[in-house]
């Protein structure tokens, strides 16, 4: 199932100063940087690997309507990083995404690419175009709610 969409996450960078790369201060910091970024991503991925120790389906408990994901096999995560889509095929990878691009502030991407999804797989040409419809003014249209980053070639 290859994609005909990629999701990419684009940060913007702008050099904070102009003699930031001078000097053993800024050595110091560098490394500081890095050490705290190393630990950043530590402290998210074992966030979503510490719940459970054995592979399986979801799970859910009478208290709780909300589904609770069970840690996926060595083999399965290993996919997520030849493929893209076996990432979004799992719905404990799907979830670890959603998760990382809100902390990321751009949770409207794999929303935005999961309409397409189910654009695609509408049949009726009644629900086509209200999809379509939807999708254009969450999502594309200029001051959407959900507005997702475009190439200004494509801008609307």
């Amino acid at each position: 199932m290859q994609s005909a969409m990629f999701l990419a996450v684009q940060h913007d960078c702008v050099p904070m100063d102009k003699n930031a790369g001078s000097g053993p201060k800024s050595e110091e910091k560098r490394e500081k940087m890095k050490r705290t970024l190393l630990k950043d991503w530590k402290t998210r991925l074992s966030y979503f690997l510490h719940n459970s120790s054995t592979p399986g389906k979801p799970k859910t408990s009478k208290k709780s309507k909300q589904q609770t994901f069970i840690k996926p096999s060595p083999e399965e995560a290993l996919l997520w990083s030849e493929a893209f889509d076996e990432l979004l095929a799992s719905k404990y990878g799907l979830a670890a995404f959603r998760a990382f691009l809100k902390s990321e502030f751009c949770e409207e991407n794999i929303e935005f690419w999961l309409a397409c999804e189910d654009f695609k797989k509408t049949k009726s040409p009644q629900k086509l175009s209200s999809k379509a419809r939807k999708i254009y003014t969450d999502f594309i249209e200029k001051e959407a709610p959900k507005e997702v980053r475009k190439r200004f070639f494509i801008s609307a």
